[in-house]
């Protein structure tokens, strides 16, 4: 058995960092759930909160089951709309992490792509882009979000701002984060670029382009993963944040943040579920991704376990 453990640790030493965390098993097993729920809420969620012949504004502010005037028929109550909360949620998070994932997907691609060009070429190309990324550093990710939401928001037709909604959120909070992908490829980049096999394979011919995709990237792909699961959390935050501050997704689409905004004008009204359980949901799933991006962040750099 302890033969067994050891070549596990020299074969495949992440697994076995893994396997001895249980604080990453249950961060993994919680985000899981999360995902899980959220993906299959047509299946799970009782009613559909989109269809409007399953709201009953005579159903509105219904308190949980188990509290004093519940309704067995929802579980942990309804909103001010009448909307099931349990559904309403399940929802929500669907499109908070469709919302979370498109957005950093982007600024995934956008923040390594600069980050491998201005690393591997350097001269006035990384000089112009580390500048602006210097200046939106100084900036906090919600109020870059703010502002090309706002510019999206002057720009586009009034008509079409709830049906682009999604595009202008992920267009939003992708640009407020692109900067963590571009500064940190680029200093990997700049270390590789000086590797005997990327010199050997500009002595043979091969495109730059070809270089740092299919020879440099793949040797980077630790920081950039560590990257991709903090940063997730921010997205979701940011959306949820967003969409309480009333320029997210439109009210008729319910999401986390919008949840928790409609609950702040009941909570001391009595209440109180309408924003408990919104606010629970997205403190459990973003405290469970964090904790994933500190276990991936340890296990990548040795220097820090």
């Amino acid at each position: 058995m302890i033969a067994a453990w050891r070549r596990l640790r020299v074969e495949n030493e992440f697994l076995y960092l893994f396997i001895n965390n249980r604080v990453a098993q249950l961060a993994a097993f919680v985000a899981t759930l999360c995902v899980g729920a959220a993906v299959l809420s047509p299946w799970l969620a009782p009613y559909n909160p989109y269809d409007i012949a399953n709201i009953d504004l005579m159903d509105s502010l219904v308190p949980p089951a188990w509290s004093e005037g519940g309704d067995e028929r929802f579980l942990i109550g309804t909103d001010d709309q009448g909307r099931d909360l349990l559904s309403a949620i399940l929802y929500g998070t669907r499109l908070s992490l469709f919302v979370g994932l498109l957005s950093i997907t982007f600024a995934c691609v956008l923040g390594v792509s600069v980050g491998l060009m201005a690393g591997y070429f350097g001269g006035r190309f990384d000089t112009i882009m580390m500048r602006i990324a210097d200046v939106q550093l100084s900036l906090p990710a919600i109020l870059t979000a703010l502002l090309i939401d706002g510019i999206a928001r002057g720009i586009l037709p009034r008509e079409q701002h709830d049906n682009l909604m999604i595009i202008v959120l992920t267009v939003a909070i992708g640009l407020s984060l692109w900067v963590n992908f571009a500064r940190t490829v680029r200093a990997s980049t700049f270390v590789e670029r000086n590797k005997e096999y990327v010199q050997a394979s500009e002595i043979m011919g091969m495109h730059p382009l070809r270089i740092m995709v299919v020879h440099i990237l793949p040797n980077i792909m630790g920081p950039i993963l560590v990257i991709l699961t903090v940063d997730l959390a921010v997205a979701v935050l940011l959306e949820a944040t967003l969409s309480f501050l009333g320029v997210g997704v439109p009210p008729n689409q319910p999401s986390l943040g919008t949840l928790i905004r409609i609950g702040t004008e009941y909570m001391f009204s009595g209440e109180w579920w309408i924003v408990i359980f919104p606010s629970a949901m997205l403190i459990i799933m973003i405290i469970s991704i964090n904790i994933l991006g500190d276990f991936l962040r340890d296990a990548f750099n040795p220097r820090l376990r």
